[in-house]
């Protein structure tokens, strides 16, 4: 039987760069940080608007999310919630502050939960995140921040990214990763092993592996332009923005390439697990230049079957993230759109139901 994509609900964002969906205390929740608002009267271009923005906080309610809160986000880049002990954290990392010229050098900002609401925990300065990421390794847990931006009036004070430590009462630093540019983290286990994979714009996405107290290099994934990466059973995909995506297989040592996916502009990467069936949703972001985006993009969701076989196509206009909601009825992912077919930051992240 054949299966239909349909669209449940369209909520207004404005740059949306990611969705994070998460449940605390009876609520289900979806954050989405806000990269910038369009600003009246001004040229329309995807590094413009105004940054002083919001993290939205919505709560589902019947069959559809409403209204819950705000946050202070400037430049919202993602959103990450996560738990230690009976502790719930939501990380927002933020790009920039400002509506031109913009300030690189700025907070990060981690929010606890506090039964009600949530509060500021704890700014980490940064300089142009992308991505907070946290996993653990066993009752360790660590927090990567992607940052960086290699612009030649940034020479010298570009930051490489940082993995952070809890350490009981808040986090620290614990190791820097070597990078100009990076977007993104991906952590995971195989072969009784814990890597974590590295996305840089500008110089090579890498592949890290735990050795026990630091990561080391492993192998390099992606000379340039890497987005994202997810994994299955002993297979890692691995997304650049300007080279098709690669899907590589574990050979006992490392990963070695397996095939590609047809097309350019991926930014992100989901992979579902349901029903004995394995699931790929794939985000693209742009095609052309930042001075010259084509943001208006179909993005995919595929069905491994000895490879991976496209079920679906969905328009998306600078997709940025999907996120899945539920599996019981269908598959329910929310997908966030940063930019409009006219490049304005005004835009709508859309939820989607894949079923029979």
């Amino acid at each position: 039987m054949a299966r239909k994509l349909s669209e449940l609900q369209r909520i207004p964002t404005s740059g949306a760069r990611a969705v994070e969906a998460f449940a605390i205390d009876g609520r289900e929740l979806l954050a989405i940080p806000q990269l910038a608002y369009d600003v009246p009267g001004t040229a329309a271009g995807m590094n413009a608007g105004d940054s002083n923005t919001e993290l939205l906080i919505l709560e589902r309610q019947g069959a559809e999310y409403v209204a819950f809160a705000t946050l202070p986000a400037p430049g919202g880049e993602d959103a990450e919630f996560f738990t230690i002990a009976d502790r719930s954290f939501l990380a927002v990392a933020c790009i920039r502050t400002g509506s031109g010229p913009y300030g690189y050098f700025t907070d990060s900002f981690i929010y606890e939960w506090n039964g009600t609401e949530f509060e500021l925990f704890q700014a980490i300065p940064a300089f142009a995140a992308k991505q907070w990421k946290h996993w653990t390794i066993g009752d360790r847990h660590f927090l990567g921040l992607a940052q960086g931006l290699a612009l030649p009036h940034f020479e010298g004070r570009n930051r490489d990214s940082v993995i952070f430590e809890w350490d009981g009462s808040k986090f620290g630093e614990f190791q820097t990763i070597p990078s100009q540019w990076a977007y993104n983290w991906h952590a995971f286990e195989l072969a009784d092993q814990h890597f974590l994979a590295h996305a840089d714009h500008v110089g090579e996405s890498v592949l890290y592996r735990w050795t026990g107290s630091q990561y080391l290099p492993h192998q390099p994934l992606l000379a340039r332009t890497g987005r994202a990466f997810a994994t299955f059973s002993t297979y890692l995909i691995v997304a650049g923005l300007s080279e098709p995506p690669s899907v590589l297989r574990w050979d006992g040592d490392r990963f070695a390439a397996n095939g590609t996916l047809d097309g350019l502009g991926t930014r992100e990467l989901t992979i579902v697990e349901h029903d004995g069936h394995t699931y790929l949703i794939r985000i693209n972001f742009i095609l052309g230049t930042p001075a010259d985006p084509q943001p208006s993009l179909t993005s995919q969701l595929y069905e491994w079957r000895d490879g991976f076989e496209l079920l679906a196509d969905f328009p998306t206009t600078g997709g940025t993230d999907a996120e899945v909601l539920s599996v019981d009825d269908g598959i329910v992912f929310a997908v966030s759109n940063s930019l409009s077919a006219e490049i304005r930051f005004a835009g709508e992240t859309v939820i989607y139901r894949l079923a029979d």
